[in-house]
């Protein structure tokens, strides 16, 4: 089934030129040397190609992988470290270098650019996401080409497989963009390795399309973390909320944003999330999981009844309320996500049992739901 009547217009990938705002990230083996250096050839040459939509009247925001590459070389690393401190001493050191050479590469084109550096917790927390909203926007009501990346310096927990190409689809989602566009050194994807006769895979209008397909990881190069996995995960992100991706090559981006027969095109379907329903929906590390009857697993799917204690046949895992949980039937599919308003100490007491006789035996505050409607997303 092929979607129609997108909000934006932009339905098909020939739409893509008509597009007001489009969302790009490259990803670090498309600008950096096998050394590590960043390639200031592959850089140049992409941004040529955004320059020329950017003059053209289309409002780009580029989300850029590459910092942490673009240090390994000045810091005499001969790979990517694996531990979180070495990680963030090249993020810091490669940042500046990748945005002095976006900085002069773009301004040979008459482009102004602009640094923003955030994480997936900016994008799901009502202030920062209020504050990362009105920078952009203004970044590009300005004439500014945002760039974006992962705040990797000062991250808090290891920097994640492929966190960029899930970020780029909160700021597209962030953003309200007509489309999101993920480059990398794959052209497309495949349904089968290409070496192995793979053939590209057009379109993807459900996630039905690629139940029988082998998806790589990590590219050849070794210097990015991203990986076709994570780039079908995030344009199937963007796509569940209502904006198209493309997926394809760097060396591509100039044929995508014409428009052309490149890649592998994801349709929008359904509405547009609140980021928070997307954050819970893809993002949020589940401390647990909730089984269910089959009278909760109804009325759950349903999307509009709150998760109730009596539905609950059993629980696993270790959470505090407020922890994200996995929401199951009786045989471990999961059905939803949502944050929990009790303890997995709390629960065992409860299962079972209405909301009424709770508050009788336990007093009022047990009188709420388990998982409310409002903090849960069925996937």
């Amino acid at each position: 089934m092929r979607a129609t009547n997108h909000p934006s217009g932009i339905d098909e990938r020939q739409d893509i030129p008509r597009a007001s705002r489009i969302v790009v990230k490259v990803g670090s083996s498309s600008l950096t040397t096998l050394n590590g250096g960043i390639s200031e050839e592959a850089l140049s040459n992409l941004v040529d190609r955004l320059s020329a939509v950017s003059t053209a009247g289309t409002q780009l925001i580029l989300v850029s992988s590459g910092a942490i590459a673009a240090g390994l070389a000045p810091l005499n690393l001969g790979r990517r470290p694996r531990d979180l401190a070495t990680q963030q001493a090249a993020a810091s050191v490669g940042q500046g270098l990748l945005m002095a050479r976006y900085t002069q590469a773009f301004a040979a084109h008459g482009v102004t650019v602009g640094q923003v550096l955030l994480t997936a917790d900016d994008l799901i927390r009502r202030q920062q996401y209020a504050n990362a909203f009105r920078a952009l926007n203004r970044l590009l009501a300005l004439g500014v080409v945002p760039i974006v990346n992962e705040n990797d310096t000062v991250a808090t927990h290891e920097i994640r497989f492929g966190d960029n190409d899930r970020l780029a689809a909160l700021v597209a989602h962030l953003v309200k963009a007509d489309a999101l566009l993920l480059l990398s050194d794959v052209d497309a994807v495949y349904d089968a390795p290409p070496n192995d006769g793979g053939v590209r895979i057009s379109r993807v209008d459900s996630n039905t399309d690629l139940e029988a397909v082998s998806i790589g990881s990590t590219g050849g190069a070794g210097l990015g973390t991203g990986g076709m996995a994570t780039k079908v995960e995030a344009a199937t992100m963007s796509a569940e909320s209502g904006i198209p991706a493309l997926v394809t090559s760097t060396a591509n981006a100039a044929a995508a944003l014409a428009g052309q027969d490149v890649g592998t095109w994801f349709s929008a379907r359904g509405g547009r999330r609140s980021t928070r329903m997307l954050w819970l929906a893809h993002l949020a590390a589940t401390q647990g999981r909730l089984l269910l009857d089959a009278g909760a697993v109804r009325a759950v799917a349903s999307g509009v009844a709150s998760l109730l204690p009596a539905g609950i046949t059993g629980l696993h895992g270790s959470f505090e309320a407020g922890d994200a949980v996995e929401i199951t039937d009786a045989q471990g599919t999961v059905i939803a996500r949502g944050l929990v308003n009790y303890s997995s100490e709390e629960l065992p007491q409860m299962l079972g049992r209405s909301t009424h006789d709770l508050a009788q035996d336990l007093g009022t505050q047990y009188e709420r739901a388990v998982v409310h409607v409002d903090d849960l997303v069925v996937v």
